[in-house]
């Protein structure tokens, strides 16, 4: 089994840089940071752009062909999904965060060069149909450390859990293949909020992850930033961006091969708080 690697260097500048953020703007403020909601719920769209790289081995282990789902088999490279976030706060310093969503896709295609997914091989000019179930749940718990008058900046350990199902098949060959895992990437990280006054907060993240055990081996850095503007005291709107980029290696039964993508998109949403 092959294992792709991402430049964790990459992530570490992307939260250390939030962290840096936020303890600036921060200062020496010693008023504590107020919230009276629990329960914070955000619903929005989230306006995709996605690269997208998997490969599908048989009995014999790097033997499958590493297919671009977007350019080898016409997968829509952009997509307008639903997103759920929000959390759940305990006392002023502890917090369960979560997200849900789903990128999966679907497309047909006459292929331009020969592919051999799961020990089934597809021939040049063979209409391919092909389909990527994936999806993202999200969990994770936070831990403000620092509370100021105008935010707080913590840190967060939790689950990042994709949900993925392939398949390939071509009727007028009469071959088809599937698979599917349901991978849990522990991760770890920086959140933090910065409320510039009344109506206007500045919401960010930063999560990483690299570890190798079991059946999985794998990488992922997520990062998020978020611009709130207070309708009233329970409604809010908001802009924001996500930069994601994960490589998952499974070796199973029913699935040995890698899924290496990446996903980045602005999110318009909007938060509820209870």
């Amino acid at each position: 089994m092959k294992t792709y690697r991402t430049s964790t260097m990459s992530a570490l500048f992307r939260g250390s840089a939030i962290a840096i953020t936020m303890t600036i703007v921060f200062g020496n403020s010693a008023t504590v940071f107020a919230q009276d909601e629990k329960i914070s719920m955000s619903l929005g769209v989230f306006l995709t752009n996605r690269d997208t790289t998997t490969r599908i081995d048989g009995e014999v282990p790097d033997s499958g062909t590493p297919v671009d789902l977007e350019n080898d088999l016409g997968f829509d490279k952009s997509d307008n999904v639903f997103r759920v976030d929000g959390y759940y706060r305990f006392n002023d310093k502890h917090r369960i965060d979560f997200s849900v969503f789903d990128l999966s896709r679907s497309a047909s295609k006459q292929i331009q060069t020969e592919l051999d997914w799961n020990d089934t091989i597809y021939p040049i000019d063979t209409v391919v149909a092909a389909s990527l179930d994936l999806t993202i749940y999200k969990l994770a718990y936070t831990w403000s450390f620092m509370r100021r008058d105008k935010g707080y900046l913590g840190v967060t350990a939790g689950l990042y859990t994709a949900d993925i199902g392939t398949s390939l098949s071509a009727e007028s060959i009469g071959r088809s293949s599937s698979g599917g895992v349901t991978a849990p990437l522990p991760v770890f990280g920086l959140r933090g909020q910065y409320d510039f006054s009344e109506k206007w907060s500045l919401r960010g993240s930063a999560e990483i992850f690299a570890l190798e055990y079991g059946d999985f081996s794998g990488s992922l850095y997520d990062v998020n930033a978020s611009l709130d503007y207070q309708l009233t005291n329970r409604v809010a709107v908001g802009v924001g961006i996500n930069s994601v980029k994960i490589n998952v290696g499974v070796s199973k039964p029913n699935i040995d091969g890698d899924l290496d993508w990446r996903y980045d998109g602005g999110l318009l949403f909007l938060k509820f708080d209870f």
